[in-house]
Order: C-alpha cells, then sequence, then structure tokens
C-alpha cells in the first residue's frame, strides 16, 4: 500500500493505492493521524484502493471520529466492490462517501 499525500487549503487529500488490510493499516493510521493535527478536513481518493478488512475500517473509523470535530472527512472515487463492503458494514451510513 502507498500513500501520497498533499495539503491544499487545509485539507489533506490523500491517495490510497494497493490494499488496507491488517499489515498495512496501522502504516495507514500513522500516516493519516500525523496529517490530521495540521488540517480542518481530510479527503481519502479510494479510486485506487482493491481491498479493505476490518483493520482498514477501524483507521477510517479513528480518523472519522478525529475529523468530526473539525470540518469533516469525505471518500472519493470508491470502487464498486469497496461501496459493497462499505453497505454490508453500515459504513456507508457512517462516512461521508462522494
Amino acid at each position: 500500500m502507498t500513500v501520497n499525500k498533499k495539503i491544499n487549503n487545509n485539507a489533506l487529500v490523500a491517495e490510497i493505492e494497493g490494499r488496507i488490510d491488517t499489515t498495512t493499516a496501522p502504516q495507514l493510521e500513522a500516516e493519516l493521524k500525523e496529517s490530521c493535527m495540521e488540517v480542518e478536513s481530510v479527503v481519502l481518493d479510494f479510486a485506487n484502493v482493491a481491498y479493505i478488512s476490518s483493520a482498514g475500517l477501524r483507521v477510517l473509523l479513528s480518523v472519522q471520529k478525529i475529523m468530526s470535530k473539525k470540518e469533516g472527512m469525505k471518500l472519493i472515487h470508491v470502487s464498486e466492490d469497496i461501496m459493497e463492503i462499505f453497505e454490508v458494514t453500515g459504513f456507508n451510513e457512517i462516512l461521508t462517501i462522494e
């Protein structure tokens, strides 16, 4: 998994590529939490995310909780496969997905 981060106008845009699973979730969490302290909003680009496990979902919840005290977090370019995971788990009701 790779994460390309950019900060634009006090918003973090993170392009994630690969699998978010038990092995890679801690890396993603560390990178996002560090950057969350510096910005008011977060945009996660899921265009190249192939898979997300429960460990990855936990990271999203954690970041969502931090950003709910600011301007928020949203996911963009979510594939049908990943969206299906969000729907089955109810995350589509919790997260802002565009």
